[in-house]
């Protein structure tokens, strides 16, 4: 690794820590072991161009949907340590590519969204990623303390 990638302070976030534990967790055979944070994170990114060339026929296979689920589970952990309560992703996704999300704390819904396209999943940097989670989480940890007493059922 060079010294440019290992001071990039996006990278020692502690939503790009968790989605490389996540990703980590997913790869059962060591295939990540030894890479850089950027090359395990490197599905997420897509061009435009990259996108458009995907095509929206056919199933989502499972490596995607496993990526989609690491993101949601991440945000999911990052309210759990903000809150100190439990925070459960729910994630169906049918075969079309079209699917809702929702993460749960208690019988609070702090984050509930609609995927289209899933096939097409994915951000135009690493750095817009990370600011997509920060909405999420935002939301979420708001709704938790406007809401206690629900969150803590």
């Amino acid at each position: 690794m060079n010294q440019a990638v290992e001071q990039d302070p996006l990278l020692s976030t502690d939503f790009i820590k968790e989605m490389v534990k996540q990703m980590r967790a997913m790869d059962s055979y060591g295939t990540y072991d030894g890479w850089p944070v950027e090359r395990i994170l490197a599905p997420y990114v897509l061009t435009k161009e990259q996108r458009r060339a995907i095509p929206v026929i056919g199933d989502p296979d499972e490596v995607l949907l496993a990526r989609i689920k690491a993101f949601y589970n991440a945000i999911s952990c990052l309210v759990e340590k903000e809150c100190g309560q439990m925070a459960v992703p729910i994630i169906n996704i049918t075969h079309e590519g079209f699917g809702r999300v929702m993460i749960t704390v208690g019988k609070l819904v702090v984050l509930d969204r609609t995927l289209r396209d899933v096939h097409r999943y994915g951000y135009e940097s690493l750095s817009k990623m990370k600011d997509e989670a920060d909405k999420y989480l935002s939301v979420a940890l708001g709704l938790v303390g406007k809401y206690p007493e629900v969150a803590g059922l």
